[in-house]
């Protein structure tokens, strides 16, 4: 396997740090999005391309993009962000490196074809079985490490750290936001709003504690019940919402760490 172009499913937080990593180290990444991205991190999410057309994540820039332009935004040393949910591209490009960072933490379709390395963040996958590496998600001592048999640590269902950082959509509607990505919040601050699609119901959301609005989903954006609509850091550290975090770049580590040695092994052969 000798190539440096790498299909990057999904372009939220986590994914985002992967694409960082990858891109420094010289690969050409293209990303595949929904339609409606959920990146609640969107300061640093690639996936807000799909949105605004272009977002730059620390040094570097991602652009909104049809199969057509994909190399030419890459020629300019940036990254290509197409809606593309089942990764059809592969029917009509060929990748030969294919990284699931979507965090679906269920057992995946299949590609639409086989490629010869196939990594995947978190649980759902188990390498060896429906892919061919698997990246631990969880922190810890093993966050980062590669799995080249067997799956990464199940999904706990509990949010890491303080558990009441985590903001989410008390009942299914429109979220709208009242307050902005690095606004210092205390202990109930309102942050959003969201107005219910079937009564005429509306909920308050607030802040469950002091710190930093780290995250926040977009103004309009639909929203079911239970679903991560935004977090809090009691860092306070306004300058951290804009920086990809240290999970993410451990993650994007593993994923470099995956396709060297698998690339030392094809040379080896």
């Amino acid at each position: 396997m000798q190539t440096d172009l790498v299909l990057l499913r999904g372009g939220g937080d986590l994914a985002s740090g992967v694409a960082l990593r990858l891109h420094h180290a010289g690969f050409r990444i293209v990303i595949t999005e929904l339609a409606q991205p959920l990146a609640v991190r969107r300061l640093v999410s690639f996936s807000e391309a799909i949105y605004a057309g272009h977002i730059k994540v620390e040094d570097v820039t991602a652009r909104r993009a049809t199969p057509e332009q994909i190399d030419d935004i890459i020629s300019h040393n940036e990254i290509p962000v197409l809606v593309d949910e089942h990764a059809d591209i592969l029917r009509i490009t060929h990748y030969e490196i294919v990284v699931d960072a979507r965090l679906t933490k269920s057992p995946p379709q299949p590609l639409p074809r086989p490629v010869p390395l196939h990594i995947a963040l978190g649980p759902g996958y188990t390498a060896s079985k429906n892919c061919d590496a698997v990246i631990e998600t969880q922190r810890g001592h093993s966050l980062g490490r590669v799995y080249w048999a067997g799956s990464a640590a199940a999904d706990s269902g509990q949010p890491e750290g303080n558990p009441r950082r985590v903001l989410r959509a008390p009942i299914t509607g429109i979220i709208t936001p009242r307050a902005n990505i690095g606004d210092h919040l205390n202990e109930g601050d309102t942050i959003a709003e969201i107005q219910s699609k079937i009564e005429n119901q509306k909920s308050k959301i607030v802040s469950p504690l002091k710190g930093v609005l780290r995250g926040i989903l977009r103004d309009g954006t639909p929203v079911s019940a239970g679903l991560k609509i935004g977090d809090i850091d009691p860092r306070d550290d306004p300058a951290l919402c804009s920086l990809v975090s240290d999970k993410a770049l451990a993650v994007g580590g593993g994923v470099l760490e995956a396709i060297l040695t698998k690339m030392h092994r094809d040379d080896s052969e």
